[in-house]
C-alpha cells in the first residue's frame, strides 16, 4: 500500500480512532502531531486542496483563538485564515489523512476509508 500520513492529536477520541481504524486495516501511517509540528500555510493550502475544502471548514470554530483572533468575520480572507490556522495549529480540525493526493478529514473516522480503496 502507498504512503498514508495523518495529522493527529493523540488527546482526541476521533484522532486516537482514525489511527486504530488504520492500524486495524494493516497501515502504519506516518503520524504527524500537528500541535507539535504545525503545517505551513503551504502545506494547509494543499491540504485544503486535496480535501476539496475552504479554509472555515477546517477550523475549530468552538476554539477560543477562533473568537479572539475575530475568525468568524467574513471579511477575513482564505490567506488570512490559513495564516491563522498555521500559527495555531488548534484551529485546525482533526484528524486528517493523506494517500496518494487525496485527504479525508476522519471525523466520523469512516470517512478515510474513501482513501484505502
Amino acid at each position: 500500500m502507498s504512503s498514508v500520513t495523518i495529522w493527529h492529536n493523540p488527546r482526541c477520541s476521533k484522532s486516537r480512532q482514525t489511527l486504530q481504524l488504520l492500524r486495524d486495516r494493516g497501515i502504519e501511517p506516518t503520524i504527524v502531531e500537528y500541535l507539535k509540528t504545525p503545517p505551513s500555510e503551504a502545506e494547509l493550502t494543499h491540504a485544503l486542496a486535496e480535501l476539496a475544502m475552504a479554509p472555515r471548514d477546517l477550523m475549530r470554530k468552538q476554539e477560543a483563538a477562533y473568537e479572539e483572533l475575530g475568525l468568524a468575520d467574513e471579511a477575513r480572507t482564505e490567506a488570512e485564515l490559513v495564516a491563522a490556522m498555521s500559527s495555531h495549529p488548534v484551529l485546525i480540525e482533526r484528524p486528517v489523512v493523506f494517500r496518494e493526493g487525496r485527504a479525508a478529514l476522519g471525523r466520523p473516522p469512516e470517512n478515510v476509508l474513501i482513501l484505502l480503496d
